[in-house]
């Protein structure tokens, strides 16, 4: 998979005009970030889906919290149609800062983000569903077939959702940047493939990297602080300390974020975060790093912000991953 990232930021218009111009550089699969505070995904990965031919589309990542995961399914199923047979689930726990504006309690989300997309495969194969664990569901279905399989890739980075997702999920999507992430992860996955029945089939490590590139390497770096300050705030102590960065200072970022103070929390990024959760540069530091994350993983998907300048970040990226697809 050479797959991108697009943020419904920005208006469904432009979000499909950046599909576009993904699809026409190369890359094969486009997901939508999946945020109560952005435009709606699935709507704009359907927009993405009408102006273009072969890529496939998908949230990345939905969650089961904020949707019951029947109706999720249903609508992945929906995408799918609409699409084609396109359609790629991305799903996993979420944001835990942004679910906590919204009321949720981000409880057992390894339990929950696999007892949705187990669901969700019953649904897509016609069957009627009866499930009583972290949702309830009574006798649901969906009134429509699904043509087609639909790949389930589980968004992660602890190591119980990484294994969990090799043992049962068609692929993971690593959250993270560091070639350091990724060695560690690997051993992860493969814990994870020793428990996997032969019928899953075969198994994709994505790497779902932030990336931030344009000619002047300074600022496609500073256009890395917004999703760093994200990623810094959610991430997991053990990642933290992975990468020598203060628990108090990435604490202090998801305050601001909760609080809705943005500007605080971008402008409390340092230079050891953007180094530990985003590969950003030139197109030659960005081509090296990718390099190295793929001496670990098997496909790579960019990630927000892509760059200062969109359409050129996603020409330049396009070019760094085509090229080394092309060496392979």
């Amino acid at each position: 998979m050479i797959g991108i990232e697009l943020t419904p930021e920005h208006p469904v218009r432009r979000i499909a005009d950046l599909g576009e111009r993904a699809e026409a550089n190369g890359f094969d699969t486009a997901f939508c970030s999946s945020h109560y505070n952005n435009r709606d995904p699935l709507l704009a990965l359907d927009r993405i889906a009408r102006r273009t031919d072969s890529i496939r589309v998908g949230p990345g990542v939905a969650n089961p919290y904020e949707t019951h995961p029947v109706t999720l399914a249903s609508r992945v199923a929906t995408l799918q149609e609409a699409s084609g047979g396109r359609a790629v689930f991305g799903i996993g726990a979420g944001d835990r800062s942004t679910l906590e504006n919204l009321g949720y309690d981000h409880d057992r989300p390894l339990r929950r983000v696999l007892e949705a997309f187990k669901v969700a495969e019953d649904l897509f194969a016609g069957e009627r569903v009866d499930h009583d664990g972290t949702f309830r569901a009574h006798d649901a279905g969906l009134n429509f077939d699904v043509e087609g399989s639909i790949p389930i890739y589980v968004g992660a980075q602890g190591p119980h959702m990484i294994r969990m997702a090799a043992k049962h999920a068609d692929g993971v999507l690593l959250n993270g940047s560091h070639p350091r992430d990724f060695a560690w992860a690997a051993e992860q996955v493969e814990a994870g493939l020793d428990e996997r029945p032969d019928e899953r089939g075969a198994f994709d490590f994505a790497a779902y990297a932030s990336v931030s590139v344009a000619r002047d390497g300074d600022a496609a770096r500073e256009a890395a602080r917004p999703p760093v300050a994200f990623i810094a705030a959610g991430a997991a102590p053990p990642v933290l300390d992975r990468h020598g960065i203060d628990r108090e200072r990435a604490e202090t970022i998801g305050t601001h974020i909760s609080a809705g103070e943005f500007e605080a929390a971008f402008g409390a990024v340092t230079e050891e975060m953007t180094e530990a959760f985003c590969i950003a540069g030139t197109p030659e530091e960005v081509t090296e790093r990718i390099d190295a994350v793929l001496r670990h993983a098997d496909s790579f998907v960019a990630g927000s912000p892509l760059g200062p300048d969109l359409d050129e970040a996603i020409r330049l990226a396009g070019s760094a991953l085509r090229h080394r697809s092309d060496r392979a």
